[in-house]
C-alpha cells in the first residue's frame, strides 16, 4: 500500500536531508510495510496510530526472524516519517518517539591481512589485456583510497589527477584522497588504453562495450579474485574499504585524518575500526614493553 503522503516525504528526504537513492528505497519499503502491516488507507487511519501499533510492528517485524539490527533500521524510518509528518500537521503526536529499538552486537568489519593484497599476487592475475588492466585498477583504486562501490561508479575522468581524486560522497559532500605515485602511473596506463579503443565516457571505468560499471559486475570481480586468496566468507567492494581503514590505523594513521578520507559524517562511524587494530596493538606490546610477551619467552 503507498501512503498517501509518500511522495513529499521522499522529495523531503532527497532534497532537505540529502540521502543517497539507495537509503530513500530502504525508507520507502519500510513505511510501505508499516502501512500494509496496519491496513492504514487514510488521513484519519494514521492519526490513530498509537505506541502500542508500532509496538505490535516491531515484535512482528522481529517474530518473522529479522535481525535486531534490520528491526532498528525500521524503527528508524519510522521514527523519521512521524516527526516530519509532526511537523507538517498531519498527526499531532508522534507514537515512535518513545520506542526503544533493539539492542545491536557491534559487528567487527571483516578485513584483508596485508598480505592478501601483495602487488606481486595482481602481477600473476591480471594481464595487460584492457579488462586485466581495468579490473587491477578497480581494486587497487578501491583498496588505495577506501571510497564506496557508489563513489567508484560515479568516478569521473574529470574527478581524477596526477595527485589525487574528488569524490562525491553521501549527502553531495565532496573531498578529496591523495594518491600515490604508482597508482596515478595505473590509472594513466589504463587512460591510454581506453583511447587505443576508442572509448570515450565520462565516468572513469567502462565496460569493454563502453557503458558505465554496475555494482554486480565489481562485486563479481572482487569474489573471483579475493576467492582465491582468502578465507572471508562474503568478499566485496566494502571489505576493501574496511581493509583501508584497518591499515591505515595500523600504520599510525589518526582517527580524524581517517574520518575526513572516508568521508564520515562523525567520528562514531569511523571509530568502529579501533576494534580491528587491537591485535596490532597487542602485536606492539609484546614486542616492546618490557614485560611483554616475547621478551618473557
Amino acid at each position: 500500500m503507498t501512503p498517501f503522503f509518500l511522495s513529499e516525504f521522499l522529495t523531503y528526504l532527497e532534497v532537505e536531508k540529502r540521502y543517497s537513492s539507495h537509503t530513500i528505497t530502504a525508507y520507502k519499503k519500510d513505511i510501505e510495510q508499516f502501512f500494509d502491516f496496519l491496513d492504514i488507507e487514510n488521513e484519519k487511519d494514521l492519526k490513530e496510530v498509537s505506541y502500542q501499533s508500532v509496538r505490535s510492528w516491531l515484535v512482528d517485524i522481529l517474530e518473522k526472524g529479522n535481525s535486531n539490527r534490520t528491526a532498528a533500521r525500521k524503527i528508524s524510518s519510522l521514527r523519521v516519517c512521524f516527526k516530519w509528518l509532526l511537523k507538517e500537521g498531519v498527526v499531532s503526536d508522534n507514537p515512535v518517539s518513545k520506542i526503544k529499538a533493539p539492542k545491536q552486537s557491534k559487528k567487527i568489519p571483516s578485513f584483508f591481512r596485508e598480505g592478501q593484497l601483495d602487488p606481486t599476487n595482481f602481477d600473476t592475475l591480471f594481464d595487460d589485456s584492457f579488462d586485466g588492466v581495468r579490473n587491477r585498477l578497480i581494486i587497487e583504486v578501491l583498496y588505495q583510497t577506501g571510497i564506496r562501490l557508489s563513489e567508484l561508479i560515479a568516478l569521473k575522468v574529470k574527478d581524477v589527477d596526477q595527485y589525487k581524486v574528488k569524490v562525491l560522497g553521501k549527502r553531495n559532500k565532496e573531498r578529496a584522497i591523495p594518491i600515490s605515485e604508482k597508482l596515478s602511473g595505473l590509472i594513466s596506463e589504463y587512460q591510454k588504453l581506453l583511447l587505443e579503443k576508442g572509448l570515450f565516457s565520462e565516468y572513469l571505468f567502462v565496460l569493454k562495450n563502453g557503458n558505465t560499471l554496475y555494482p554486480k559486475f565489481v562485486y563479481r570481480l572482487i569474489n573471483s579474485y579475493f576467492g582465491n586468496v582468502t578465507d572471508i566468507d562474503k568478499s566485496s567492494p566494502h571489505v576493501l574499504r574496511h581493509t583501508f581503514a584497518t591499515h591505515m590505523l595500523n600504520n599510525g594513521a589518526g582517527l580524524e585524518t581517517l574520518k575526513e578520507l572516508l568521508g564520515h559524517a562523525n567520528l562514531s562511524a569511523t571509530q568502529v575500526y579501533t576494534h580491528n587494530t587491537f591485535s596490532q596493538l597487542t602485536k606492539v606490546y609484546s614486542q616492546t614493553h618490557p614485560r611483554g610477551t616475547k621478551k618473557d619467552s
